[in-house]
């Protein structure tokens, strides 16, 4: 199953939503989870909002009572996707 998971998201032609792998796989959410966060130590996948987003709000900028990016009511969070690295 762990490599089922790869192999769909390979086969997408773009970032895979969690949802939607879920939804094709019929496997539990957290099942899931654990072999996706699998992938993205082995370096094989890339957690596109921690890639990116999180990246962009450094928590300094909004003053002392920022909650950090988990807590901003300014930034639309967004299905969770994940995608293949860039190609080196």
């Amino acid at each position: 199953m762990l490599n089922q998971v790869l192999r769909e998201i390979e086969a997408a032609s773009g970032a895979v939503e969690l949802g939607e792998l879920k939804r094709r796989l019929g496997i539990d959410r957290g099942a899931l989870e654990g072999m996706i966060q699998f992938w993205v130590r082995k370096g094989r996948l890339v957690d596109d909002q921690g890639a990116g987003v999180a990246a962009a709000h450094t928590g300094g900028s909004c003053g002392s009572s920022c909650a950090g990016y988990d807590g901003c009511a300014f930034i639309a969070k967004m299905p969770r996707t994940y995608s293949l690295p860039p190609e080196k």
